[in-house]
Protein backbone atom coordinates (compact mmCIF):
# COMPACT_ATOMS: atom_id res chain seq x y z
CA UNK A 1 0.00 0.00 0.00
CA UNK A 2 2.89 2.57 0.58
CA UNK A 3 4.44 1.79 -2.50
CA UNK A 4 0.77 2.77 -4.20
CA UNK A 5 0.47 5.91 -2.12
CA UNK A 6 4.00 7.03 -3.08
CA UNK A 7 3.54 5.96 -6.64
CA UNK A 8 0.07 8.38 -7.30
CA UNK A 9 2.11 11.04 -5.39
CA UNK A 10 5.37 11.00 -7.57
CA UNK A 11 2.69 10.77 -10.95
CA UNK A 12 4.01 7.86 -12.55
CA UNK A 13 1.62 5.48 -13.92
CA UNK A 14 0.46 2.49 -11.82
CA UNK A 15 0.96 -1.28 -12.75
CA UNK A 16 -1.71 -2.38 -14.79
CA UNK A 17 -2.75 -4.90 -12.01
CA UNK A 18 -2.72 -1.92 -9.41
CA UNK A 19 -5.01 -0.55 -11.91
CA UNK A 20 -7.55 -2.53 -12.55
CA UNK A 21 -7.60 -3.56 -8.53
CA UNK A 22 -8.12 0.28 -8.13
CA UNK A 23 -11.00 0.46 -11.30
CA UNK A 24 -13.00 -2.44 -10.59
CA UNK A 25 -14.95 -0.76 -7.33
CA UNK A 26 -15.54 2.11 -9.71
CA UNK A 27 -17.18 0.15 -12.31
CA UNK A 28 -19.13 -2.04 -9.74
CA UNK A 29 -20.70 1.25 -8.39
CA UNK A 30 -21.55 2.22 -12.29
CA UNK A 31 -23.21 -0.85 -12.98
CA UNK A 32 -25.43 -0.23 -10.39
CA UNK A 33 -26.23 3.10 -11.06
CA UNK A 34 -27.22 2.15 -14.26
CA UNK A 35 -29.23 -0.93 -13.04
CA UNK A 36 -31.16 2.13 -10.91
CA UNK A 37 -31.28 4.36 -13.71
CA UNK A 38 -33.16 1.29 -15.95
CA UNK A 39 -35.26 0.30 -12.91
CA UNK A 40 -36.37 4.06 -12.32
CA UNK A 41 -36.78 4.35 -16.12
CA UNK A 42 -39.61 2.09 -16.19
CA UNK A 43 -43.24 3.23 -16.07
CA UNK A 44 -46.62 2.13 -15.30
CA UNK A 45 -50.09 2.72 -15.89
CA UNK A 46 -52.72 2.73 -12.88
CA UNK A 47 -56.36 3.95 -12.77
CA UNK A 48 -57.73 7.21 -11.37
CA UNK A 49 -60.71 5.73 -10.15
CA UNK A 50 -62.75 2.61 -9.74
CA UNK A 51 -63.36 0.99 -12.97
CA UNK A 52 -65.80 -1.46 -12.72
CA UNK A 53 -65.92 -5.06 -14.59
CA UNK A 54 -67.23 -4.92 -18.42
CA UNK A 55 -66.46 -1.35 -18.90
CA UNK A 56 -64.27 0.25 -21.69
CA UNK A 57 -60.77 1.99 -20.41
CA UNK A 58 -60.37 5.15 -21.36
CA UNK A 59 -57.54 7.08 -21.32
CA UNK A 60 -58.94 9.67 -19.13
CA UNK A 61 -59.29 7.80 -16.54
CA UNK A 62 -55.68 6.42 -16.30
CA UNK A 63 -52.33 7.99 -15.22
CA UNK A 64 -49.20 6.88 -15.73
CA UNK A 65 -46.82 6.53 -13.09
CA UNK A 66 -42.86 6.12 -12.05
CA UNK A 67 -42.29 2.11 -11.10
CA UNK A 68 -40.33 2.60 -7.89
CA UNK A 69 -40.88 -1.27 -6.56
CA UNK A 70 -38.33 -3.48 -7.72
CA UNK A 71 -39.92 -6.78 -7.13
CA UNK A 72 -43.75 -5.88 -9.03
CA UNK A 73 -45.38 -8.48 -10.79
CA UNK A 74 -44.55 -9.01 -14.23
CA UNK A 75 -47.09 -8.58 -16.97
CA UNK A 76 -48.68 -4.83 -16.34
CA UNK A 77 -49.17 -2.33 -18.63
CA UNK A 78 -47.00 -0.30 -18.96
CA UNK A 79 -48.12 3.07 -21.23
CA UNK A 80 -51.88 4.12 -21.65
CA UNK A 81 -52.36 2.98 -25.67
CA UNK A 82 -51.64 -0.63 -24.56
CA UNK A 83 -54.85 -0.58 -22.59
CA UNK A 84 -57.04 1.95 -24.02
CA UNK A 85 -60.24 1.04 -25.74
CA UNK A 86 -59.80 -2.56 -24.08
CA UNK A 87 -62.70 -4.13 -21.40
CA UNK A 88 -62.12 -5.27 -18.12
CA UNK A 89 -62.05 -8.51 -16.50
CA UNK A 90 -61.96 -7.60 -12.92
CA UNK A 91 -62.74 -4.13 -10.82
CA UNK A 92 -59.59 -1.89 -11.46
CA UNK A 93 -58.70 -0.09 -8.07
CA UNK A 94 -56.92 3.60 -7.99
CA UNK A 95 -53.30 3.18 -7.55
CA UNK A 96 -52.60 0.02 -8.56
CA UNK A 97 -51.51 -1.60 -11.51
CA UNK A 98 -53.40 -2.39 -14.36
CA UNK A 99 -52.78 -6.55 -15.32
CA UNK A 100 -53.05 -7.22 -18.86
CA UNK A 101 -54.49 -10.62 -18.21
CA UNK A 102 -57.31 -8.22 -16.80
CA UNK A 103 -58.57 -6.65 -20.03
CA UNK A 104 -59.67 -8.37 -23.14
CA UNK A 105 -60.71 -6.70 -26.43
CA UNK A 106 -64.27 -5.89 -26.90
CA UNK A 107 -66.95 -8.11 -28.49
CA UNK A 108 -68.30 -7.53 -31.67
CA UNK A 109 -70.34 -9.59 -31.83
CA UNK A 110 -73.16 -9.92 -29.47
CA UNK A 111 -75.64 -12.71 -27.96
CA UNK A 112 -79.02 -12.29 -29.25
CA UNK A 113 -78.11 -10.22 -31.71
CA UNK A 114 -78.75 -10.48 -35.85
CA UNK A 115 -75.60 -10.96 -37.60
CA UNK A 116 -74.61 -12.63 -41.41
CA UNK A 117 -72.98 -15.68 -41.24
CA UNK A 118 -71.28 -16.57 -44.79
CA UNK A 119 -69.90 -20.18 -45.73
CA UNK A 120 -67.31 -19.71 -48.21
CA UNK A 121 -65.98 -22.65 -50.42
CA UNK A 122 -64.37 -21.71 -53.30
CA UNK A 123 -66.70 -20.22 -56.36
CA UNK A 124 -69.72 -21.00 -53.67
CA UNK A 125 -70.67 -18.54 -51.52
CA UNK A 126 -73.91 -18.93 -49.27
CA UNK A 127 -75.06 -15.69 -47.05
CA UNK A 128 -77.75 -16.19 -44.15
CA UNK A 129 -79.03 -14.25 -40.95
CA UNK A 130 -77.77 -16.13 -37.94
CA UNK A 131 -78.21 -15.19 -34.17
CA UNK A 132 -75.21 -15.63 -32.09
CA UNK A 133 -75.43 -17.64 -28.81
CA UNK A 134 -72.37 -16.31 -27.15
CA UNK A 135 -70.50 -13.08 -27.13
CA UNK A 136 -67.30 -13.18 -29.06
CA UNK A 137 -64.10 -11.06 -29.99
CA UNK A 138 -62.51 -11.03 -33.49
CA UNK A 139 -61.00 -14.38 -34.11
CA UNK A 140 -62.68 -16.38 -31.85
CA UNK A 141 -64.77 -19.69 -32.44
CA UNK A 142 -68.87 -19.35 -31.72
CA UNK A 143 -71.76 -21.32 -32.40
CA UNK A 144 -74.55 -19.65 -34.04
CA UNK A 145 -78.20 -20.90 -34.96
CA UNK A 146 -79.18 -19.75 -38.44
CA UNK A 147 -82.74 -17.69 -38.30
CA UNK A 148 -84.54 -19.21 -41.46
CA UNK A 149 -83.88 -23.63 -40.73
CA UNK A 150 -82.58 -23.21 -36.81
CA UNK A 151 -79.62 -25.08 -37.36
CA UNK A 152 -76.73 -24.35 -34.91
CA UNK A 153 -73.62 -24.24 -36.54
CA UNK A 154 -70.01 -23.36 -35.56
CA UNK A 155 -68.08 -20.26 -37.21
CA UNK A 156 -65.18 -17.47 -36.83
CA UNK A 157 -65.67 -14.27 -35.99
CA UNK A 158 -64.54 -11.37 -38.72
CA UNK A 159 -63.60 -7.86 -37.85
CA UNK A 160 -66.46 -6.73 -39.92
CA UNK A 161 -68.88 -8.63 -37.74
CA UNK A 162 -69.71 -11.56 -39.91
CA UNK A 163 -69.27 -14.86 -38.95
CA UNK A 164 -67.80 -17.42 -41.55
CA UNK A 165 -69.16 -21.00 -40.91
CA UNK A 166 -66.85 -24.01 -41.02
CA UNK A 167 -67.54 -26.74 -42.84
CA UNK A 168 -67.88 -30.36 -40.85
Amino acid sequence: MFRLKAALRSGKTLPARWRAILLAPAALVGLLVADAALANGRTAVVPKRIIYPGEEIQAGQLEVVEVTNPNIVKGFAESISDVSGLITKRTLLPGRVILVSALREPFVVNRGSTVQMVFDNGSLVIRANGTPLQDAAVGELIRIRNKDSGVIVSGTVMADGTVHVVAK
